[in-house]
């Protein structure tokens, strides 16, 4: 019996090799719009509309091979946009197509740090040695961040200080490194290493203040009024010191002494609102509420976001029968600490 003739379409179906989704190739009419478009979508960004630019850029996207800068700009996009995992996607897809470009590599550390991924963002950070002004990032401080987190104590205050341009083993950046181990709450280190600043410097400004706040925060008040008091005797022109020095006094008790301070403060640096909340509260503490409205007014005034001086404010007014503000005061406190705009501050 002779076997049946093959089906011919079924036999080149078979035979023919399978369809693969291609880009387009890149014409020179495509090529000449790159420049445009890109320049379009920045426009775009910079008037605020992150989503239309990401539109415009869409078809730059399906170009064979995508034109440089396509990515770097979508990352810059998203990173704008605070999605961080389509910001380090893009960078890295940047960084596919061109390995040496440093801005993508920089961009897509910050992107990993902000992730929480400060191991991964080290290589890139330290290897890109770049800056983007336009993304509101200093690489050095983000790569001291980095290696605060990764217990490269040692690294990061290298890093600070050639931020600042200090010799990274000196008296300043040991400070300097101090300061902003406290900033990312770790006392231990911060002390660790403003001591170490004194060693090498005994009469270095600003190190015994450090060490006063330092022991304001892990709330030693005795310990952090002796420090802040050393740093007075060495700096008596310091405006903060005094600010500082008010703060631990009220927290333990000792108003009058607080409230000496605290007026030297306010004459020091007459813009900074701490003082005169402070001085609010010592006059709450001394039922003295005409004077203690008068200091928190003020402080609302310069700073009408802070939600510690509402609330003092409206303790200050209900207990002068000012009900009514009171309760605005109250309400706008509650709202500013709940991450609420208030829709009408004083």
């Amino acid at each position: 019996m002779r076997p049946k003739p093959f089906p011919l379409l079924l036999a080149l179906a078979i035979a023919a090799p399978p369809v693969v989704a291609q880009r387009a190739p890149v014409t020179a009419a495509a090529a000449a719009d790159v420049n445009t478009t890109l320049e379009s979508a920045r426009k775009a960004l910079d008037s605020g509309h992150g989503d239309e630019a990401l539109r415009q850029l869409d078809p730059l996207t399906k170009l064979n091979p995508e034109p440089s800068g396509v990515e770097r700009l979508r990352g810059f996009i998203y990173y704008q946009q605070r999605d961080m995992a389509a910001a380090e996607a893009a960078y890295a897809r940047a960084l596919q197509q061109d390995p040496s470009d440093r801005e993508s590599m920089q961009m897509r550390g910050v992107a990993l740090y902000s992730l929480g991924r400060p191991a991964d963002a080290i290589p890139l950070l330290e290897k890109a040695h770049t800056s983007v002004p336009a993304a509101n990032v200093d690489p050095n401080y983000v790569l001291g961040v980095c290696y605060i987190a990764t217990r490269r104590y040692d690294d990061a205050r290298h890093a600070f200080a050639a931020q600042y341009g200090f010799a990274p083993d000196s008296a300043p950046a040991y400070l300097l490194a101090g300061r902003l181990l406290l900033r990312q709450e770790n006392p231990a280190a911060a002390e660790d290493s403003t001591r170490k600043a004194l060693a090498i410097q005994p009469n270095l400004p600003l190190a015994h203040q450090l060490l006063g706040e330092i022991d304001l925060a892990r709330g030693q008040l005795p310990e952090a009024i002796a420090e802040l008091n050393e740093e007075r005797d060495m700096n008596p022109l310091n405006g903060a010191v005094y600010d500082r020095l008010g703060d631990a006094y009220v927290r333990s008790g000792d108003d009058a002494r607080a409230q000496e301070a605290l007026s030297r403060a306010i004459l020091l640096e007459p813009t900074a609102t701490a003082p005169y909340i402070l001085l609010g509260k010592v006059m709450l503490n001394q039922q003295n509420y005409l004077l203690a409205t008068l200091y928190l007014e003020r402080a609302r005034a310069m700073d009408p976001s802070n939600f510690i001086t509402h609330n003092l404010l409206g303790q200050a007014y209900r207990r002068t029968g000012r009900t009514t503000e009171a309760n605005q005061e109250f309400q706008t406190a509650e709202q500013l600490q709940n991450g609420k705009k208030p829709p009408h501050q004083n």
